[in-house]
């Protein structure tokens, strides 16, 4: 049975409990924790193969692309479920459509076990409180930080360490031998389906209607021009420049004044009214 090596799931399960307990800095954690395309890139350079790595990665991005979180937790948890289906995918040799069945359910998982974080950031918030009575800055910042990221590596550590060494291998073999049934024709048009739920509520998110014309540009450029096998970079910088167009455009319809009609009636600060007195 191929299996992930006790050095590969370890290097996972840190990444992805340095991204869970926001230790990669404010921002960057935020961005890693929304996308699962890094994790997905980390997975595939720990486990020597980045090109399927990404490839199962982009499949998953689709079903996460209007995942956000404006406070809290998310329902679901796109690094935690890269993290786990990508091994699953390049150890079984999996479709991305069925990595995508796999990825959904580990996702909700995940929040869950976000949660559980939130429940134990309650307990070493008396450790800040007693900090904050006592002015001691040294103290603060280790129960904001320190603290609380100890507590996150201590809860996602063990319990993705041991998803990846015991669990994906055993999920590959089973997904393995149902290859050629219907339960992974069901998977593969499940996962597919997930991707367009992604792709339709990032579009309801961001689809503004004064904006729809740009999706309806993107999708028909790229129908009318696949022959020509246009790479994602060179879409990526026309794109670029007709946002850049459409936005001077905008300022510039903002900065000019109005013009006067030429039979408008002018009247002279200086002249007198008369009022008929």
């Amino acid at each position: 049975m191929e299996t992930l090596t006790v050095v590969q799931s370890l290097l996972i399960a840190l990444w992805v409990a340095g991204i869970m307990s926001r230790w990669l800095g404010g921002g960057a954690s935020l961005n890693l924790r929304f996308s699962p395309m890094m994790t997905g890139l980390f997975v595939g350079i720990v486990m020597g193969d980045v090109a399927q790595a990404m490839i199962v990665t982009a499949a998953l991005q689709m079903i996460y692309m209007g995942v956000f979180s404006p406070g809290g937790s998310m329902p679901a948890e796109p690094s935690v479920a890269a993290a786990i289906a990508v091994p699953v995918a390049l150890l079984g040799n999996l479709q991305p459509e069925a990595a995508i069945a796999v990825a959904v359910p580990v996702g909700l998982l995940g929040s869950y076990l976000y949660q559980v974080r939130f429940f134990i950031n309650t307990f070493l918030g008396k450790y800040t409180d007693k900090a904050v009575k006592e002015l001691n800055t040294k103290a603060i910042k280790r129960s904001i930080i320190l603290y609380p990221t100890l507590a996150s590596f201590a809860l996602f550590v063990p319990l993705i360490f041991i998803a990846l060494f015991f669990g994906a291998p055993v999920i590959a073999d089973v997904i393995n031998a149902l290859k050629g049934t219907v339960v992974i024709h069901i998977l593969e048009v499940v996962g597919g389906g997930l991707a367009a739920i992604g792709i339709a509520t990032t579009v309801y998110v961001i689809g503004r209607k004064d904006f729809l014309v740009f999706f309806f540009l993107a999708y028909f450029s790229s129908v009318v021009f696949a022959s020509l096998k246009i790479t994602m970079v060179t879409y990526a910088i026309f794109g670029t420049l007709i946002a850049l167009i459409f936005i001077q455009a905008r300022k510039h319809n903002q900065t000019t004044p109005p013009v006067a009609h030429p039979n408008a009636a002018s009247f002279d600060d200086d002249d007198d009214y008369d009022d008929g007195f």
